[in-house]
């Protein structure tokens, strides 16, 4: 289980070192097109050069800017791997903490909410949409049954 947090942390910081690359990248780039608009519009050769010196402390900057996100990057998977949580991510698991399932504890007023087990008909990758209590789209929608429980078409609007 730890070896998959680690991975999944790996995973995590590479996408981000990617993302810090690629946006360093295209400020290098605004940067370079800049500077050529700037001494395409220069009259002397001073203004010029200032063109080239704004250019270098944007491709620096942009630069320094990418080491400090991929070293923040690096901690956040230190602290990731340390406590064995992400950092701003959470879990809405029915088991409660970890190592602590809360059983068949129901955890919520809806029926079968908070059980684990799914109360309808679960097809792998589609999720449901549905109004909860009385039906409101009955009027927009003529597809959708009526009445308090019945939460939508069924499967059988396409």
């Amino acid at each position: 289980m730890q070896s998959a947090k680690n991975a999944a942390a790996s995973a995590k910081e590479t996408a981000a070192n990617v993302a810090a690359s690629a946006k360093s990248g295209m400020e290098k780039t605004k940067a370079t097109v800049q500077e050529k608009g700037e001494r395409m519009t220069a009259h002397d050769p001073i203004e010029k050069d200032m063109a080239t010196q704004k250019k270098e402390e944007r491709i620096h900057q942009a630069e320094w800017n990418k080491q400090e996100a991929k070293e923040l990057n690096a901690a956040n998977k230190q602290a990731t791997a340390a406590t064995g949580t992400g950092t701003g991510t959470h879990s809405y698991s029915t088991t409660g903490v970890t190592g602590q399932p809360t059983g068949t504890h129901q955890m919520s007023a809806l029926p079968g909410h908070g059980t684990g087990h799914p109360t309808g008909q679960v097809v792998e990758g589609v999720v449901g949409s549905h109004p909860i209590g009385t039906n409101t789209t009955a009027g927009h929608n003529t597809r959708v049954g009526g009445g308090a429980t019945d939460y939508g078409t069924g499967g059988a609007y396409r």
